[in-house]
C-alpha cells in the first residue's frame, strides 16, 4: 500500500532523515518508535506531502507520488493524519468540526455529513458532545474528536503523530481504546508513539528510527524480546526504566512522586503496584534522611553526593525492582534502629520478596524487587 525508497529531508546542511526504505501493506498496523529528535514524525509528514522530501520515492497504491507531480489533496483524501496537538477549529461545535471536511472537500450534503458524524461520535463515544464546543471538552475527548474527523473524510491510511503525548496520563487510556478498535476493524495504520506497552500490542510490525533512518524493524515481539541492533537493545532497556537524583533532604518529594506515577500510568502498572513503590520509597528515604539514630545522615549525604534513584520494570518477569545508590563511606540504608518494633523496615520487608544491599566500586546500593509483581489494575 505504501512503498518508500531511498527517502531523504535535510534542513540546510542537517540530514533529518537520511535513507530510509520501507514498506506498508494494506491492514498492517506499524508503529514507530525511537528517540526524540531521530526523524519520526519528519517521516510521517513526508508521507503526506505536509513536508516537501529532499529525494527519494513515495509510492501510494502503486503511484508515486514523489518526485512527480500530484494534487496533494488527492493524497491527504487517501491519508489522514491525526496530530498531537488536536488541532480543532474553536469556534466550531463538535458536529461542525466532524462535517467541514466532507461537505467542502467530498461534496457531501449536509444531512449525510452529519448522519456519518453521529455515527462515527458513536465508535468514539462522544455522541452526546455533539453540540459541544471544543473548549468545553477534555484533552482525551479532543483527541477523539480529531480521530473522528480524520475517519469522516474516509482515508484509506491513518497517521498518526504522537497521538497521547499531550494528554495527561488519566486521558491515555481512552484514545488508545479508540485506535485498538480502529486496528480490529482493519485500518492500516502508521503510529509515531512513545507508549511501548501499546505499541507492542497493537502493532503488526515496529520500526525502530535512529540515525535517520530505520535502523531496525520487526514483530513487536522481535522488537521488544529480542532486538539484533545494539542501539535499539539500548533504547529499549531505557525505556523500562526511571531516574531520579535527591541531592539533600529538602529534594522535591511531589515532583519525584509525580514522575513515577507518569512512569507507571505509561506501563499500565496497578493502582496497588503504584501505592507499594511509593510507600517503600517513603520509607527508605525517612530512614537516610530523618530520625536521631541516623546520625544526621541528611546532612551527609549532600557529602556523599546524593542519592541516585532507578526504577525498572520487566514486562517479561513482571518483576518490578528498586535500585538507591549513594557514595563511598555511606552507612547502610536499613540499618537496624535497635528498636524491636523498627515499623518502616517491618513495612519494607513485607512490600518486598528480595532486598539485597552491597557495596561495589566505593558505592553503596540497595536493591529491592517488589511482591507485588503482577499487575492488578
Amino acid at each position: 500500500m505504501i512503498k518508500i525508497e531511498h527517502l531523504s529531508k535535510t534542513y540546510g546542511n542537517f540530514a533529518v532523515l537520511k535513507d530510509v526504505n520501507a514498506e506498508i501493506k494494506k491492514g498492517e498496523v506499524i508503529s514507530i518508535i525511537g528517540p526524540s529528535g531521530t526523524g519520526k514524525s519528519t517521516f510521517l509528514r513526508c508521507l503526506n506531502l505536509l513536508e516537501t522530501p529532499s529525494s527519494g520515492d513515495i509510492y501510494i497504491d502503486g503511484e508515486n507520488i514523489f518526485p512527480k507531480k500530484v494534487k496533494t489533496s488527492r493524497i491527504r483524501l487517501k491519508m489522514g493524519m491525526v496530530f498531537q496537538s488536536f488541532n480543532l477549529f474553536e469556534h466550531l461545535s463538535v458536529l461542525d468540526n466532524i462535517t467541514l471536511g466532507p461537505v467542502k472537500l467530498l461534496k457531501k450534503t449536509k444531512t449525510d455529513a452529519e448522519k456519518k458524524a453521529i455515527e462515527l461520535l458513536q465508535v468514539v463515544g462522544l455522541a452526546e458532545k455533539m453540540n459541544a464546543y471544543p473548549n468545553e471538552l477534555s484533552g482525551g475527548q479532543k483527541q477523539r474528536v480529531a480521530i473522528a474527523r480524520c475517519l469522516a473524510m474516509e482515508p484509506e491510511i491513518i497517521l498518526f503523530d504522537e497521538p497521547t503525548s499531550a494528554l495527561d496520563p488519566t486521558m491515555v487510556s481512552e484514545v488508545l481504546g479508540v485506535i485498538r478498535r480502529l486496528a480490529k476493524e482493519g485500518m492500516t495504520m502508521v503510529i509515531v508513539t512513545h507508549e511501548m506497552r501499546f505499541a507492542r500490542d497493537i502493532s503488526t510490525r515496529v520500526f525502530y528510527m535512529d540515525e535517520g533512518i530505520v535502523y531496525e524493524e520487526g514483530t513487536p515481539e522481535q522488537i521488544f524480546n529480542h532486538p539484533e541492533k545494539e542501539k535499539t537493545k539500548a533504547f529499549i532497556n531505557r525505556i523500562r526504566s526511571f531516574s531520579y537524583h535527591i541531592g539533600n533532604a529538602r529534594f522535591d518529594l511531589y515532583q519525584m512522586n509525580a514522575e513515577i506515577e507518569s512512569f507507571c500510568e505509561k506501563h499500565f502498572l496497578g493502582y496497588q503496584q503504584r501505592h507499594d513503590i511509593l510507600l517503600i520509597l517513603e520509607e527508605t528515604l525517612m530512614r537516610c534522611f530523618n530520625g536521631d539514630h541516623m546520625d544526621c545522615r541528611g546532612k551527609a549525604i549532600e557529602t556523599w553526593g546524593g542519592i541516585d534513584l532507578v526504577l525498572s520494570y520487566s514486562e517479561k518477569n513482571a518483576t518490578i525492582e528498586i535500585q538507591l545508590s549513594t557514595g563511598a563511606g555511606a552507612a547502610s540504608f536499613l540499618q537496624n534502629t535497635g528498636q524491636e518494633d523498627d515499623l518502616s523496615l517491618l513495612i519494607i520487608q513485607g512490600l518486598t520478596e528480595n532486598i539485597e544491599e552491597r557495596t561495589e566500586d566505593g558505592k553503596l546500593y540497595l536493591n529491592m524487587i517488589l511482591r507485588n509483581g503482577k499487575n492488578n489494575q
